[in-house]
């Protein structure tokens, strides 16, 4: 059985300046700041699910703004806490990162870790053990945002063994996350080709056949004979979802969408829905393969003003209901169904959910001002074919999406054993794992 030691974060730190790092103070990085290329920003976007680190939703600054910060930057490989807001966020920079360097945002810290003291993967895992995770908690200054300081990260306390039983465990728990990791990469790929051919096919209109077509002049600039104008309100209806009390969200229930169901991009996240036990109408209710859209911006989860969601089969087979920051769109086939799912992830249309939008801090839009966006409709053959195609991506992503659920339950039972040494890895075939 391997020795464990008890260690502080500065005490694995690697031996330069700047290893333990938090974001510039102040004014000194705000939205201000932000330029569309150059050095990305970390901020909880990046921080989202356990063993990824996303590279959507990036924010950057100029060259010039992250050398002016270079004690605030974080590198490939480095290990990243949430200092502020969401205490206990935890992620790491991948080795094979695309950029060779990133500016920590406000609320963020970094640790490098010095590689002949401990594993920063294995590091990783740790800070997200449930002993650790009561710690940085535990340790959060309530006033005003909750947050922790530098220092008292600094100090805390990670029990470590050897660095070759470190190494094995962070393999462990890495191949499961590469596991997930290429579930996720296979429906980008998947959602990638689906809406390549809905832009070649209903935005440039070299759908098959298209040789042979003859266009006509419409509201919205030639289209081919044959396709319509539509009005969305014409095709789907539109309902708002529940406005409801805390009280009525308990330990079981009804599931609940909601903004925190949105991944980056589009997507749903079944971890993300919330069990209710309150009163709601019939128009509130969603069932599997309802389309649903969010309605305003929750941009820590990923939700942005018009994204477009499914709901899936698993966790809503009695149904399920949706909250106020959502709309649902109903419609009278599946086919239709599909054709507006990508529809909705059209610049076009995000373009017009954000120009009739509205509100100070928070932008909101309403179901009177959805209904009214118009937009060349195909042919009832053209759609068809389409949502054959539409149809399997879907299925198949829920698929995958499935097998990530599964393989991250796995993860999330053995990490807690590994990494406080409740679980021997000593002899374990770490190559028939990773195999």
């Amino acid at each position: 059985m391997t020795k464990w030691r008890e260690v502080t974060i500065d005490g694995i730190a690697a031996p330069q300046r700047y290893a333990v790092a938090g974001g510039p103070f102040g004014s000194a990085l705000g939205r201000k700041d932000y330029v569309t290329d150059g050095v990305p920003v970390i901020r909880g976007a990046q921080l989202g699910d356990l063993g990824a680190f996303s590279h959507q939703d990036l924010v950057f600054v100029s060259e010039d703004k992250a050398e002016r910060h270079r004690g605030n930057l974080a590198f490939r490989g480095d290990v990243i806490v949430t200092q502020r807001g969401t205490v206990g966020q935890v992620g790491q920079i991948p080795d094979d990162a695309p950029y060779p360097r990133y500016l920590l945002s406000q609320s963020q810290m970094k640790l490098t870790v010095d590689r002949s003291q401990a594993d920063a993967r294995f590091v990783y895992y740790a800070l997200l053990s449930p002993e650790v995770q009561d710690a940085l908690v535990g340790s959060t200054i309530s006033a005003g945002v909750p947050h922790i300081n530098l220092a008292t990260f600094r100090s805390l306390a990670l029990n470590v063994p050897s660095l070759a039983t470190q190494q094995r465990i962070a393999g462990i728990l890495g191949a499961l996350d590469d596991l997930i990791e290429n579930n996720r990469r296979r429906i980008e790929l998947l959602e990638q080709m689906a809406q390549a051919i809905y832009r070649e096919w209903f935005v440039r209109f070299r759908y098959p056949g298209h040789e042979d077509a003859t266009f006509v002049d419409s509201p919205l600039g030639p289209i081919p004979e044959g396709w319509e104008i539509q009005r969305l309100g014409d095709l789907a209806a539109v309902d708002k979802g529940l406005s409801y009390q805390g009280a009525h969200l308990t330990g079981a229930g009804t599931p609940m969408a909601n903004l925190k169901c949105f991944r980056p991009g589009r997507g749903f996240r079944r971890d993300g829905t919330k069990p209710y036990s309150g009163p709601c109408k019939p128009k509130h209710r969603v069932a599997p393969g309802d389309l649903v859209m969010a309605n305003t911006d929750l941009t820590q989860s990923g939700a942005v003003i018009g994204s477009p969601a499914v709901i899936p089969r698993r966790g809503f087979e009695s149904g399920g209901i949706i909250s106020h920051h959502l709309f649902v769109i109903r419609c009278a086939d599946s086919d239709r169904r599909s054709f507006l799912y990508w529809l909705f992830t059209d610049d076009a249309f995000r373009s017009y959910a954000r120009s009739v939008a509205s509100g100070t801090t928070v932008l909101g839009f309403r179901p009177v001002d959805l209904i009214e966006f118009r937009f060349a409709y195909p042919s009832a053959a053209l759609l068809k074919w389409f949502a054959l195609f539409a149809g399997e991506v879907a299925y198949l992503a829920e698929e995958l999406e499935n097998g990530i659920e599964e393989l991250a339950a796995i993860r999330d039972l053995l990490l807690p054993k590994l990494v406080t040494g409740e679980i021997d890895v000593s002899h374990v075939d770490l190559d028939a794992i990773v195999a």
